[in-house]
């Protein structure tokens, strides 16, 4: 079908492609971030149960380091700030993505006279997502 749109429409459609790959890499990066900061939550809540003077280590690349309480603390609380800022990032990210495609695929159905896209790509809300 695509090659028998004008060019300002392929063009489009590779622009919509392009957004659901970047929306697919923000999604990954987001769960991973998620991951890490329930993980890292759960070892600071998980450190509160652990007596002060408890021989602790932490992971230095391929080596445990000893470490004390309040090092490992203060690691883990900058671990979590750091990772909630990039959750928050992501998620701006991951809207203004879904923004664009939105808008583009409006663009796109007005190019083609309102009919849809036929057998285009669905986007991150499906098919006529975002449609009024």
């Amino acid at each position: 079908m695509q090659g028998n749109l004008p060019p300002e429409a392929q063009e489009k459609i590779e622009q919509l492609q392009d957004l659901q790959e970047t929306a697919q890499e923000v999604a990954v990066q987001k769960q991973e971030a998620e991951s890490g900061l329930t993980e890292a939550q759960n070892a600071l809540d998980e450190l509160e149960n652990i007596d002060e003077g408890t021989t602790m280590y932490r992971n230095v690349g391929e080596l445990l380091v000893e470490t004390d309480y309040d090092q490992a603390e203060e690691d883990l609380e900058e671990k979590v700030d750091s990772l909630e800022i990039r959750l928050e990032t992501l998620e701006k990210q991951e809207e203004r993505v879904q923004d664009q495609f939105e808008s583009l695929q409006e663009e796109l159905e007005d190019m083609l006279g309102g009919g849809g896209m036929g057998g285009g790509p669905a986007g991150p809300g499906g098919p006529g997502a975002g449609g009024a």
